[in-house]
């Protein structure tokens, strides 16, 4: 799945919905900055393909992420 031409914004509320349902421990979020070398963007990214690989698309389209509602949403 390419998420390459997503906004910022957009990014922001897919990864904010994966973030809600996995365990935000330290040794996630450490292999997440990994990644990221300090681009928020590429964090982002690398937070949504985390959950891409562990329920098969994005967190507003499927699995647990699916039922979150974000209070932009609202």
């Amino acid at each position: 799945m390419d998420i390459s031409n997503y906004t910022q914004r957009e990014l922001q509320k897919e990864c904010a919905k994966a973030l809600a349902v996995m365990q935000a421990n330290n040794n996630d979020l450490v292999s997440f900055n990994r990644e990221a070398h300090h681009n928020s963007q590429n964090w982002y990214r690398a937070v949504i393909y985390w959950y891409i690989d562990k329920y098969g698309d994005l967190p507003s389209k499927s699995g647990p992420g699916k039922g979150i509602k974000l209070i932009s949403d609202v």
